[in-house]
């Protein structure tokens, strides 16, 4: 049976350290390896920071889900902006932005979004491997 970890955040800035916090929380009681926490918390900064910045629904909330099912860790980061999808682009050098659907890409091992009858998702896919479980500690 799936493992899953569902939270939300008010759709602001300062609120995606806590949403990247919660992420690191939940993948550490599922002793996720450091290694694959760092690239889901980091892919979890930058689809919440997409959401954040390109929702236009006022007093959004963000949601963020987790779910661990056997080999498969999916992060689905939800908001009520259903019609403006993400559109990955290239970036000049010189600007500060607009690569972190690349970093989405390069990191997981999939991703999209999808369009639900009152928001859209943005989600990324890992495939957790043996090596990827950390090793509890000895009490």
């Amino acid at each position: 049976m799936p493992a899953t970890k569902s939270f939300r955040i008010p759709a602001r800035r300062r609120h995606v350290p806590t949403a990247r916090q919660y992420a690191r929380t939940a993948l550490a009681d599922w002793c996720v390896s450091e290694e694959l926490a760092d690239s889901v918390a980091l892919l979890t900064s930058e689809l919440v920071t997409n959401a954040v910045l390109h929702c236009r629904v006022s007093y959004a909330q963000v949601e963020i889900t987790l779910t661990l099912d056997g080999t498969d860790l999916v992060l689905e980061v939800s908001d009520p902006d259903r019609d403006r999808l993400p559109r990955p682009h290239d970036s000049a050098p010189h600007e500060e932005g607009g690569r972190g659907l690349a970093l989405v890409a390069a990191l997981s091992d999939a991703w999209g979004c999808r369009q639900e009858p009152y928001r859209k998702c943005v989600w990324a896919r890992f495939t957790v491997t043996e090596g990827a479980y950390a090793v509890p500690a000895a009490p």
